[in-house]
């Protein structure tokens, strides 16, 4: 006879039970017995939380860690990045344990995807060589485990990342020639497998990616043979055609799209820096923007984290714990 989810309670109550839990919790809970730690570590657990509108949402980023007092010239010292995490509901933040193989510090420039109720850092280079490395860590919050995930296809630095319809798809950046790159792959989380997309028309070093449905948009970045120069184009991935499709006009700013590119109630492009200074009057070249489902929150380097209720709203700048005060390189709001 199989076991009770919940001893005394019907089996259709006992998970309605267990699916209204806050993530933080499911950790722990997993390690009650082996019914429910195969239960909540399961893709059908998410799914049934994600169907009875019982996912948590929370914002997570690669945050770089504060040097210790008395550690030296803090001027001096290399950076070393950690994941951070910060629920909305409860205004807590956290840390995320270390992936092993960087438990001195996550591969700078490394990209972070949310995707099925998991985190899944990609790429970046090594803090200790700087080279860049091809590696994917899948993160399991309610085994509070990293577990390596099947390498990029080729080492990139400086490509675009967006998670859409269950895949993560990367586009652009550059070589280890410092060639811009057109190419494109997906990568299923499930599965373990990348697979190469239809290129670029051009090569898109320091790119950006956002999803608006199920279009991907890839956002200006530059040619190899313009260094620095921005385009103020986009191409679009439809990926239910998996075909492209070039956009003029798309972008125009003259700054560097990664982690600036928001997407409006309406579906349309807009600058985290430019929000945050039109109602702030702060600039910063080191902004990471996140969409909160109506609210904002950016990341705005040296000046702290602002966030906004609405779309029309002013930024104000937000209260945080020192620890959680470090430049951030990759964030994202995610089902948990």
């Amino acid at each position: 006879m199989a076991q009770e989810l919940i001893p005394g309670l019907p089996e259709e109550i006992a998970l309605d039970c267990l699916i209204r839990s806050h993530f933080t919790t499911h950790r722990i809970a997993a390690r009650v017995c082996r019914r429910w730690r195969g239960l909540f570590l399961s893709r059908d657990f998410h799914n049934l939380r994600r169907i009875s509108d019982r996912t948590h949402k929370a914002v997570f980023a690669v945050q770089s860690l504060l040097v210790p007092a008395g550690d030296g010239d803090k001027s001096t010292a290399p950076l070393a990045f950690g994941l951070s995490a910060f629920d909305p509901a409860t205004g807590k933040w956290t840390w995320i344990k270390p992936i092993e193989k960087y438990s001195n510090g996550l591969p700078l420039f490394c990209r972070l995807i949310g995707v099925d109720g998991k985190l899944v850092v990609i790429g970046g280079w090594d803090p200790a060589s700087y080279r860049p490395v091809e590696d994917v860590f899948v993160y399991d919050m309610a085994a509070e485990k990293w577990r390596q995930g099947k390498g990029m296809p080729a080492t990139r630095s400086f490509f675009s990342a967006v998670e859409c319809g269950g895949e993560i798809f990367v586009a652009g950046g550059h070589d280890e020639w410092k060639n811009a790159a057109s190419t494109a792959w997906a990568y299923n989380i499930k599965n373990d497998e990348w697979r190469e997309l239809p290129a670029m028309s051009c090569g898109r070093d320091e790119c950006e990616a956002v999803a608006i449905g199920s279009d991907i948009w890839v956002v200006s970045g530059y040619r190899t043979e313009n260094q620095g120069n921005f385009e103020a184009t986009a191409e679009i991935f439809d990926t239910e055609t998996e075909k492209w499709r070039r956009v003029d006009s798309a972008w125009r700013e003259e700054r560097s799209p990664r982690g600036v590119v928001g997407v409006s109630r309406e579906g349309g492009l807009f600058s985290w820096a430019a929000a945050v200074a039109a109602t702030t009057a702060v600039t910063a070249e080191e902004v990471v923007g996140v969409n909160m489902e109506g609210k904002a929150m950016v990341f705005v380097g040296r000046h702290g984290i602002f966030t906004r209720e609405g779309q029309n709203s002013k930024f104000e700048r937000m209260e945080v714990p020192e620890d959680f005060t470090g430049f951030v390189q990759s964030a994202c709001y995610t089902e948990i």
